[in-house]
């Protein structure tokens, strides 16, 4: 364990099965907080859990839809009545079905939208009035460089991303002083992203533009940065690109 750490936090973490949420919680794990988990697909949930406890962490889950606002309550209720408290809200879940408007995926769109807007607002509505009670607390939105430039076939993936950044500054200014607001933007990162692409030319793009990628592990580094500082510090944007990418 990191003796590094200030405080000992409870974590809870969106779209923990894989890449940069599964990541981030092995970083926070080894920080010494503790991790709540949620996603859809339990096993693999279980099965991180399981490494992180053996390594010495300490780690549950809960299986999660942050597309359902009911099951996101009951996600921040559980990891509350776990662990006594909610420090930190990291909004990772995403989805990345990129296409080009002309294709008219108007399915896909809908669930760029689910997911990546409304599982942001949904887990800021559960853990929100959590956080004000305690009298504090860390929300951190993970968004992209989408949400800084637009590019061909990620109109509507780009949106959803400003959005989250809109979002995320938002809550930053209306809660100034109790509640810390970060955002972390990664460029082009080892995940399970591209694999929602249904488009064909956008997926073999894709497959170009990932050539370069940079491991999940770096954006965990990042939101450890933010989630380590002390309570008078608020890290409120970063954004974390492969050195050898211009975008």
């Amino acid at each position: 364990m990191n003796t590094m750490t200030r405080t000992s936090k409870v974590v809870l973490i969106t779209g923990a099965s894989s890449g940069i949420g599964a990541a981030t919680a092995r970083r926070l794990a080894a920080d010494g907080h503790r991790v709540y988990l949620g996603a859809r697909r339990t096993e693999r949930l279980g099965e991180l859990a399981g490494e992180i406890t053996a390594e010495g962490g300490s780690a549950a889950y809960q299986r999660l839809d942050v597309t359902a606002a009911d099951d996101m309550r009951a996600f921040v209720t559980a990891a509350r009545e776990r662990f006594g408290q909610v420090d930190v809200m990291v909004n990772n879940a995403g989805v990345m079905p990129l296409s080009p408007l002309e294709e008219l995926k108007v399915d896909e769109w809908d669930r760029m939208l689910d997911v990546n807007v409304r599982g942001v607002l949904y887990g800021i509505a559960a853990a929100l009035p959590v956080m004000r009670e305690q009298g504090g607390g860390h929300v951190v939105n993970i968004a992209s460089v989408g949400a800084y430039e637009v590019s061909p076939t990620a109109a509507v993936y780009c949106a959803t991303k400003f959005a989250v950044r809109a979002i995320s500054e938002g809550l930053r200014q209306e809660s100034a002083g109790d509640i810390r607001v970060s955002l972390v933007s990664p460029g082009v990162t080892e995940s399970e992203l591209a694999e929602s692409i249904s488009d064909p030319s956008a997926r073999e793009a894709m497959k170009t533009y990932r050539s370069v990628a940079i491991p999940a592990s770096a954006i965990a580094d990042a939101i450890a940065y933010a989630v380590g500082q002390p309570p008078e510090v608020d890290v409120n944007e970063i954004v974390v690109r492969p050195a050898a990418s211009a975008q």
